[in-house]
């Protein structure tokens, strides 16, 4: 059992809280893996292969968006994409269930995870600090979850449309291997889910005094160039979805810099208080 008093626990001490609290995050997400493996049905038809399919709400969206356009030579308005999907290994099925079923639960238990790692990294902080992070768990947690949607909603039929599409002859068919499929929802999703926390770790960064509103500002220029670089990255090659993804990320950085001021202007005022503290003192 881990001491209560920190400046008391000596390294293995620590070592020792850290595997439990490692244990117990690792527990969550073998019991959420399980349940999904369970609804193996809902998990595969459903989640992983409704963006390869045209009734998913993403393309119908985007279908009349672009009749809406004028847009009439449009791979949105399809009845169906031109590919299937298969398993080339006796494995490969069976694979995929445990490894989607793994990916799920670390998804899902994800707040739980947070509250671990927060449980052993909270108790090296002062009070006041403790006290000024309440809430970062709920916040956390939401901008993951948002990310994670962008992540599946926009990127991910995106890039389906845009590669299941793609052809440089008519004598190759697209025959896309399950691993594959799974592995773009898989990144797109968690991706966007992780940008999603840039806001919580500009907060962080700027507590501990390594980033600052003026430094946020001073590379906004870079900062683009390189979202721009990592809309590239995770989305097809075409303008039009760049700019999607890229939008939102430009966004969570601008709101980056207002937190990284609000941070300084607390922590200003925290040392005026102070600072005039001593001046009274006799």
């Amino acid at each position: 059992m881990a001491k209560t008093n920190i400046d008391e626990m000596s390294f293995l001490d620590h070592l020792e809280d850290l595997r439990w609290h490692l244990v117990r995050a690792t527990v969550s997400i073998g019991i959420a893996g399980v349940i999904a493996f369970i609804f193996k049905t809902f998990i595969f038809e459903v989640i992983i292969f409704g963006p390869t399919h045209m009734d998913f709400p993403t393309y119908a969206g985007l279908c009349k968006v672009s009749q809406f356009l004028g847009m009439t030579d449009t791979t949105f308005c399809a009845e169906e994409f031109p590919f299937i999907i298969q398993s080339r290994t006796f494995a490969g099925q069976f694979s995929a269930h445990i490894w989607t079923s793994i990916y799920a639960g670390f998804i899902v238990s994800f707040p739980y995870v947070l509250y671990q790692l927060w449980s052993f990294i909270s108790p090296g902080l002062k009070v006041n600090e403790r006290k000024n992070s309440r809430g970062f768990i709920i916040i956390a947690s939401i901008l993951f979850f948002l990310g994670v949607l962008f992540g599946y909603y926009i990127i991910t039929p995106l890039s389906i449309n845009f590669l299941a599409n793609y052809q440089i002859s008519d004598q190759i068919q697209n025959e896309f291997d399950i691993s594959s499929v799974i592995a773009l929802v898989r990144s797109s999703s968690l991706a966007s889910g992780f940008v999603f926390e840039l806001p919580i770790i500009i907060y962080f960064l700027t507590k501990v005094g390594l980033v600052t509103p003026e430094i946020l500002k001073k590379y906004r220029k870079f900062a683009l160039v390189i979202v721009l670089i990592l809309s590239a990255i995770i989305t097809p090659p075409d303008i039009a979805s760049q700019v999607i993804v890229a939008i939102p990320i430009l966004i969570l950085y601008q709101v980056s810099i207002y937190i990284s001021k609000i941070v300084v202007r607390n922590q200003n005022r925290k040392t005026a208080r102070e600072n005039k503290k001593q001046h009274v003192k006799p």
